[in-house]
């Protein structure tokens, strides 16, 4: 007696109301339920003033008086200023330079910060503490640091600090750059260190069983399982570059000159102080265009797999 082959044998029949293998799972009402209070959240605090911003980049208005709706006027002084063009400029070298500075920063110490040593978290809290403090309060105390009569110059009698830090155009991008990076690099080195913490420790013990040095593990496995983290890190970075304003306002306010007025920056000295809100409204549209765009450019260079984790083919 002769049993079928598997592929002369009929197909099982799907059971009923059973789902198929790759099928998305139907949206439940309970779902719903438990997604209905970030859902209220987001239209309230986000997509509803979004969409005020909008409508008032073709009005003219002073923030007081009466709304005027006056099309493309708004958008027309806003593209023909070249301080709007400045300032984007400002703040495309912002992203530039924050990046190159805080991501190879970041991820030596995530990996430094990953290892087992007991000594290694109190470093990692002492890292974090930067994080902790007001963006404005910070700015104040640099502020009051590098002030060439009475801050750390006077104080410790050091010629070289006695600089015009925030005087000079070039010097003021430096402590900029500096300040920024000192308080936020904690919070990437936060990311990198759970990360490097999910990397299998067999992928480590085989290449040092090939006599792989400690720089080779780290150029080889490492930083290629570490692809995913660096997108959703620098994808923060970008963003989070565009939202650099009470720093900057506290610490020069867009000086010296202009040599600091980024775009973020000159929305709100446009709006509040120039009393122009339908051309800052416009300054503000187009920096949710272009955060929105450099957001999905960084995610993009994931691929397909962009949301898998570093430990997928481990």
């Amino acid at each position: 007696m002769t049993t079928a082959s598997p592929a002369s044998a009929p197909a099982r029949a799907q059971r009923p109301g059973r789902r198929p293998a790759g099928a998305p799972e139907p949206v439940q009402l309970s779902h719903l339920l438990f997604a209905a209070p970030a859902l209220l959240f987001f239209t309230v605090f986000a997509l509803l003033p979004l969409i005020g911003v909008v409508v008032l980049s073709f009005t003219t208005w002073n923030g007081i008086g009466t709304i005027e709706f006056t099309g493309l006027t708004s958008w027309k002084e806003a593209l023909t200023r070249s301080s709007t063009w400045h300032g984007l400029w400002l703040v495309m070298l912002m992203i530039a330079a924050t990046w190159l500075l805080q991501t190879p920063l970041s991820i030596l110490l995530g990996t430094f910060l990953a290892g087992a040593q007991r000594y290694r978290n109190v470093l990692a809290i002492l890292y974090f503490l930067p994080l902790l403090l007001s963006s404005a309060a910070i700015a104040i105390t640099f502020k009051s640091l590098l002030d060439p009569n009475f801050g750390l110059a006077s104080g410790l009698n050091i010629a070289w600090l006695a600089q015009n830090w925030l005087g000079d155009a070039r010097l003021v991008w430096v402590v900029l750059l500096f300040i920024i990076a000192w308080q936020f690099i904690p919070f990437h080195t936060l990311i990198y260190q759970g990360a490097v913490r999910q990397i299998p420790a067999s992928m480590y013990e085989a290449a040092q069983i090939d006599g792989a040095s400690r720089a080779r593990r780290f150029l080889s496995i490492t930083l290629p399982q570490l692809k995913f983290t660096m997108i959703t890190s620098s994808t923060l970075m970008v963003v989070g570059a565009l939202t650099y304003f009470d720093i900057i306002f506290v610490l020069t306010q867009g000086g010296p000159g202009v040599a600091t007025r980024i775009l973020p920056l000159d929305m709100y000295l446009t709006g509040f102080r120039g009393n122009e809100m339908g051309v800052a409204s416009c300054l503000a549209v187009m920096l949710v265009v272009i955060g929105l765009g450099l957001a999905l450019g960084v995610q993009s260079l994931g691929g397909k797999d962009a949301s898998a984790s570093q430990m997928e083919g481990a």
